[in-house]
Protein backbone atom coordinates (compact mmCIF):
# COMPACT_ATOMS: atom_id res chain seq x y z
CA UNK A 1 0.00 0.00 0.00
CA UNK A 2 1.61 3.31 -1.10
CA UNK A 3 0.06 6.23 0.93
CA UNK A 4 1.11 9.91 0.37
CA UNK A 5 4.02 11.08 3.08
CA UNK A 6 4.78 14.57 4.08
CA UNK A 7 7.60 15.84 5.39
CA UNK A 8 9.23 19.78 5.41
CA UNK A 9 8.56 20.79 2.36
CA UNK A 10 7.93 18.18 0.43
CA UNK A 11 5.59 14.96 -0.10
CA UNK A 12 5.99 12.10 -1.62
CA UNK A 13 3.03 9.75 -3.46
CA UNK A 14 1.92 7.74 -5.87
CA UNK A 15 1.43 8.18 -9.55
CA UNK A 16 -2.39 8.23 -10.31
CA UNK A 17 -2.83 8.67 -13.40
CA UNK A 18 -1.27 9.29 -17.31
CA UNK A 19 -0.41 12.66 -16.48
CA UNK A 20 1.87 11.51 -13.44
CA UNK A 21 3.40 9.02 -15.81
CA UNK A 22 3.99 11.61 -18.40
CA UNK A 23 5.41 14.03 -15.65
CA UNK A 24 8.20 11.18 -13.75
CA UNK A 25 8.69 10.33 -17.65
CA UNK A 26 10.13 13.92 -18.94
CA UNK A 27 11.91 14.29 -15.41
CA UNK A 28 14.19 11.09 -15.92
CA UNK A 29 14.37 12.16 -19.45
CA UNK A 30 15.74 15.58 -18.14
CA UNK A 31 17.92 13.32 -15.43
CA UNK A 32 18.96 10.27 -17.46
CA UNK A 33 18.91 11.84 -21.10
CA UNK A 34 20.07 15.25 -21.21
CA UNK A 35 16.39 16.99 -21.53
CA UNK A 36 16.20 15.30 -24.62
CA UNK A 37 13.10 14.23 -25.12
CA UNK A 38 11.48 11.66 -22.24
CA UNK A 39 12.54 8.60 -20.78
CA UNK A 40 10.15 5.60 -21.25
CA UNK A 41 10.32 1.69 -21.16
CA UNK A 42 8.30 -1.48 -21.53
CA UNK A 43 8.68 -1.55 -17.26
CA UNK A 44 6.56 1.39 -17.08
CA UNK A 45 3.42 0.06 -17.06
CA UNK A 46 4.42 -3.03 -14.60
CA UNK A 47 5.88 -0.35 -11.63
CA UNK A 48 4.56 1.59 -9.24
CA UNK A 49 5.59 4.80 -9.77
CA UNK A 50 6.08 7.58 -7.10
CA UNK A 51 6.80 11.37 -7.31
CA UNK A 52 8.95 13.32 -5.00
CA UNK A 53 6.94 17.15 -5.30
CA UNK A 54 7.42 20.13 -3.07
CA UNK A 55 4.58 21.75 -1.43
CA UNK A 56 3.01 23.93 -1.61
CA UNK A 57 3.10 24.24 -5.63
CA UNK A 58 3.72 20.67 -6.51
CA UNK A 59 6.72 21.31 -8.14
CA UNK A 60 7.94 17.99 -9.22
CA UNK A 61 11.66 17.22 -7.80
CA UNK A 62 12.28 13.80 -7.66
CA UNK A 63 10.78 10.23 -8.91
CA UNK A 64 11.13 6.38 -8.36
CA UNK A 65 9.68 3.41 -9.48
CA UNK A 66 8.82 -0.21 -7.81
CA UNK A 67 8.39 -3.38 -9.46
CA UNK A 68 7.54 -6.29 -6.50
CA UNK A 69 9.22 -9.72 -7.15
CA UNK A 70 8.28 -13.02 -6.45
CA UNK A 71 11.01 -15.27 -4.67
CA UNK A 72 12.77 -16.83 -7.34
CA UNK A 73 11.72 -14.59 -10.17
CA UNK A 74 14.47 -12.18 -10.27
CA UNK A 75 14.86 -12.98 -14.27
CA UNK A 76 11.54 -10.88 -14.74
CA UNK A 77 13.15 -7.59 -13.49
CA UNK A 78 15.17 -5.09 -15.58
CA UNK A 79 18.21 -5.59 -13.76
CA UNK A 80 18.00 -9.00 -15.35
CA UNK A 81 18.44 -7.62 -18.55
CA UNK A 82 22.12 -6.31 -17.92
CA UNK A 83 23.20 -8.81 -15.09
CA UNK A 84 23.26 -12.94 -14.67
CA UNK A 85 21.13 -12.93 -11.34
CA UNK A 86 20.70 -16.77 -11.69
CA UNK A 87 22.01 -17.21 -7.74
CA UNK A 88 19.19 -14.71 -6.47
CA UNK A 89 16.99 -17.06 -7.57
CA UNK A 90 17.36 -18.95 -4.51
CA UNK A 91 16.44 -16.10 -2.59
CA UNK A 92 13.66 -16.94 0.13
CA UNK A 93 10.53 -14.38 0.48
CA UNK A 94 9.74 -11.29 -1.86
CA UNK A 95 11.77 -9.09 -3.44
CA UNK A 96 11.40 -5.69 -4.95
CA UNK A 97 13.44 -3.76 -7.85
CA UNK A 98 13.86 -0.10 -7.18
CA UNK A 99 14.33 1.75 -10.25
CA UNK A 100 14.71 5.11 -12.06
CA UNK A 101 15.59 6.96 -9.11
CA UNK A 102 16.05 10.54 -9.72
CA UNK A 103 16.29 13.87 -8.82
CA UNK A 104 16.03 16.80 -9.95
CA UNK A 105 19.74 18.41 -10.90
CA UNK A 106 19.09 21.99 -9.69
CA UNK A 107 18.03 20.58 -6.11
CA UNK A 108 20.59 19.07 -3.67
CA UNK A 109 18.22 19.10 -0.33
CA UNK A 110 19.12 15.90 1.38
CA UNK A 111 15.21 15.70 2.97
CA UNK A 112 14.53 14.54 -0.89
CA UNK A 113 16.29 11.43 -0.55
CA UNK A 114 15.08 10.80 3.22
CA UNK A 115 11.41 11.28 1.92
CA UNK A 116 12.15 8.33 -0.34
CA UNK A 117 13.29 6.51 2.29
CA UNK A 118 10.60 7.20 4.17
CA UNK A 119 8.14 5.74 1.85
CA UNK A 120 10.11 3.02 0.92
CA UNK A 121 10.59 1.96 4.41
CA UNK A 122 6.73 1.90 4.67
CA UNK A 123 6.52 -0.23 1.64
CA UNK A 124 9.11 -2.78 2.60
CA UNK A 125 7.64 -2.89 5.86
CA UNK A 126 4.07 -3.37 4.38
CA UNK A 127 4.92 -5.71 1.83
CA UNK A 128 7.16 -7.89 4.14
CA UNK A 129 9.89 -7.05 1.26
CA UNK A 130 12.85 -9.43 2.06
CA UNK A 131 15.29 -7.69 -0.67
CA UNK A 132 15.88 -4.67 -2.31
CA UNK A 133 18.08 -4.51 -5.25
CA UNK A 134 18.50 -2.16 -8.44
CA UNK A 135 20.98 -0.71 -10.80
CA UNK A 136 22.86 2.10 -8.91
CA UNK A 137 23.86 4.43 -11.66
CA UNK A 138 26.88 6.63 -12.60
CA UNK A 139 26.67 9.98 -14.53
CA UNK A 140 28.65 9.47 -17.96
CA UNK A 141 30.56 6.15 -19.28
CA UNK A 142 34.26 7.29 -18.15
CA UNK A 143 34.89 4.34 -15.76
CA UNK A 144 38.48 6.48 -14.78
CA UNK A 145 36.54 9.39 -13.29
CA UNK A 146 34.95 6.94 -10.52
CA UNK A 147 38.31 4.94 -9.91
CA UNK A 148 38.26 5.81 -6.00
CA UNK A 149 34.84 5.00 -5.94
CA UNK A 150 34.79 2.05 -7.78
CA UNK A 151 38.55 0.97 -5.67
CA UNK A 152 36.11 1.61 -2.54
CA UNK A 153 33.57 -0.70 -3.60
CA UNK A 154 36.10 -3.57 -4.54
CA UNK A 155 37.60 -3.41 -1.14
CA UNK A 156 34.70 -3.23 0.98
CA UNK A 157 31.19 -4.06 -0.67
CA UNK A 158 31.34 -6.84 -2.78
CA UNK A 159 28.32 -9.42 -2.57
CA UNK A 160 28.54 -12.07 -0.44
CA UNK A 161 29.19 -15.26 -2.66
CA UNK A 162 26.29 -17.43 -2.41
CA UNK A 163 24.31 -14.02 -4.17
CA UNK A 164 26.98 -13.45 -6.58
CA UNK A 165 25.37 -11.47 -9.52
CA UNK A 166 27.87 -12.59 -12.61
CA UNK A 167 28.64 -10.84 -16.16
CA UNK A 168 25.60 -11.58 -18.62
CA UNK A 169 26.72 -12.86 -22.12
CA UNK A 170 23.84 -10.98 -23.98
CA UNK A 171 24.09 -7.92 -26.44
CA UNK A 172 22.55 -5.58 -23.62
CA UNK A 173 25.62 -6.42 -21.42
CA UNK A 174 28.59 -6.94 -23.13
CA UNK A 175 30.32 -3.74 -22.26
CA UNK A 176 31.45 -3.94 -18.74
CA UNK A 177 33.87 -2.37 -16.30
CA UNK A 178 35.24 -5.57 -14.23
CA UNK A 179 36.75 -2.94 -11.58
CA UNK A 180 37.06 -5.52 -9.10
CA UNK A 181 39.41 -7.50 -11.60
CA UNK A 182 40.68 -4.26 -13.17
CA UNK A 183 41.52 -2.55 -9.62
CA UNK A 184 43.18 -5.20 -7.85
CA UNK A 185 45.54 -3.69 -5.03
CA UNK A 186 44.55 -0.42 -6.13
CA UNK A 187 43.39 1.50 -2.43
CA UNK A 188 41.08 3.88 -2.81
CA UNK A 189 41.12 7.75 -1.27
CA UNK A 190 38.03 7.39 0.85
CA UNK A 191 37.22 10.79 0.12
CA UNK A 192 37.40 11.34 -3.08
CA UNK A 193 35.68 7.63 -3.61
CA UNK A 194 32.14 9.25 -1.14
CA UNK A 195 32.06 12.43 -3.18
CA UNK A 196 31.59 10.87 -6.46
CA UNK A 197 29.38 7.68 -5.33
CA UNK A 198 25.73 8.52 -6.13
CA UNK A 199 23.67 9.58 -3.45
CA UNK A 200 21.07 6.35 -3.26
CA UNK A 201 24.11 4.20 -3.10
CA UNK A 202 25.76 6.16 -0.43
CA UNK A 203 22.62 5.33 1.31
CA UNK A 204 22.17 1.10 -0.05
CA UNK A 205 25.80 0.88 1.45
CA UNK A 206 25.34 2.71 4.99
CA UNK A 207 22.65 -0.01 5.59
CA UNK A 208 24.49 -3.29 4.51
CA UNK A 209 24.24 -3.45 0.55
CA UNK A 210 26.38 -5.08 -1.57
CA UNK A 211 27.43 -4.61 -5.06
CA UNK A 212 28.21 -6.76 -8.14
CA UNK A 213 32.09 -6.94 -9.12
CA UNK A 214 31.70 -4.97 -12.49
CA UNK A 215 30.24 -1.77 -13.94
CA UNK A 216 28.12 -2.32 -16.87
CA UNK A 217 28.54 1.09 -19.52
CA UNK A 218 24.67 2.07 -21.00
CA UNK A 219 25.49 3.91 -23.76
CA UNK A 220 21.63 4.67 -24.10
CA UNK A 221 21.31 6.41 -21.20
CA UNK A 222 24.69 7.61 -20.92
CA UNK A 223 25.28 6.22 -17.28
CA UNK A 224 27.64 3.24 -15.83
CA UNK A 225 25.51 1.30 -13.13
CA UNK A 226 26.01 -1.61 -10.98
CA UNK A 227 23.69 -4.26 -9.55
CA UNK A 228 22.92 -3.53 -6.11
CA UNK A 229 21.53 -5.46 -2.97
CA UNK A 230 20.20 -4.83 -0.12
CA UNK A 231 18.86 -7.71 2.60
CA UNK A 232 16.67 -6.07 4.56
CA UNK A 233 17.13 -8.89 7.54
CA UNK A 234 20.93 -7.32 7.33
CA UNK A 235 20.30 -3.87 7.81
CA UNK A 236 21.88 -2.77 11.10
CA UNK A 237 19.01 -2.48 14.45
CA UNK A 238 20.11 1.27 15.00
CA UNK A 239 19.91 2.52 10.92
CA UNK A 240 16.27 0.19 10.57
CA UNK A 241 15.06 2.03 14.17
CA UNK A 242 16.19 5.55 12.48
CA UNK A 243 14.60 4.57 8.97
CA UNK A 244 11.07 3.80 10.85
CA UNK A 245 11.54 6.70 13.04
CA UNK A 246 11.50 9.01 9.39
CA UNK A 247 9.06 6.89 7.97
CA UNK A 248 6.60 7.09 11.28
CA UNK A 249 7.32 10.74 11.79
CA UNK A 250 6.53 11.74 7.75
CA UNK A 251 2.67 12.47 7.73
Amino acid sequence: MMVPLCKGRYRVRPATGPGDIRAVQHLRGLCFRGGHGPDADAFDPLCRHMLIEEAPGGTLVGCFRLLAIPGGEIGTSYSAQFYELSALRRFKGPMAELGRFCIRPDRTDPDILRLAWAALTRFVDHERIGMLFGCSSFRGTETEAYADTFAMLRERHLAPKRWWPRVKAQAKAQEVYRFARRLSGQRPDPARALRSMPPLLRSYLAMGGWVSDHAVVDRDLGTLHVFTGLEIAAVPPARARLLRADAVGAV
